[in-house]
């Protein structure tokens, strides 16, 4: 048995991280992290009546809210043998969480992602920026790292060991490209499985905007260019 911890980030999101954590399959995850990132509702508190932990992260930033799980499960005894990060905003399907794990468990990879390029999308759940600046980072990673991914998106799973390895810096949205580009250049064993994404609650704090949109996807490119 494989000890597995989930870390979601979350930022106001009291209307969706209920859904979430009652999707999450119990019988494979020992525990969940939801970091509160400086929520403004009820976020917290519907988090803790749903079991999980919650630790606190007054610092905004996809990033940081990463790191603080981080920080969080390193202190854990023992530690975890696999760590899942996952959105709160119920736009992936929790339940498919054994996707990403079993190959890990099964056949030893290092990080799994969950890409929903390959998988089955509802219908406007990714804005047609979204799709387009996705294409345009995956694209430019092969270029120059010689490596191909069909997606950014935030649905991984990843063995403790080997995020450790990778010394995760990114604060904000540059995070995902930044584990995805340095496992890469560490050779790990990376595999992408095809995962379900529908629209997801509320309105998004990077992407419902076109100021959040370019923002994000300057951060993305600026990280890219970082790592040759």
């Amino acid at each position: 048995m494989k000890k597995v911890v989930v870390i979601i980030p979350v930022y106001n999101e009291e209307s969706s991280i209920g859904h979430v954590l009652s999707d999450i399959p119990k019988d494979l995850v020992d525990e969940v992290v939801v970091v509160n990132n400086n929520s403004r509702d009820a976020t917290k508190e519907v988090a803790l009546k749903h079991g999980a932990t919650v630790v606190d992260e007054d610092k905004k930033g996809y990033g940081y809210a990463c790191l603080r799980g981080i920080d969080y499960i390193n202190g854990l005894h023992p530690k975890p043998d696999i760590v899942v990060f996952l959105d709160g905003d119920y736009s992936d399907y929790p339940e498919e969480l054994s996707m990403l794990v079993t190959p890990i468990i099964e056949e030893g990879y290092d990080l799994v992602l969950g890409s929903r390029k390959m998988g089955k999308r509802e219908e406007g759940a990714l804005f047609a920026r979204q799709v387009l600046g996705n294409f345009i980072a995956t694209s430019l990673i092969k270029l120059l790292y010689n490596v191909s991914f069909t997606d950014l998106g935030p649905f991984r799973a990843i063995k403790y060991e080997k995020l450790m390895e990778l010394d995760m810096k990114d604060k904000t949205f540059g995070w995902t490209v930044e584990m995805q580009i340095k496992a890469a250049k560490k050779k790990f064993k990376c595999l992408e499985v095809p995962v379900s994404y529908r629209k997801r609650i509320g309105v998004s704090k990077i992407t419902g905007t076109i100021y959040g949109s370019v923002m994000g996807c300057y951060k993305i490119f600026i990280t890219i260019i970082k790592y040759l």
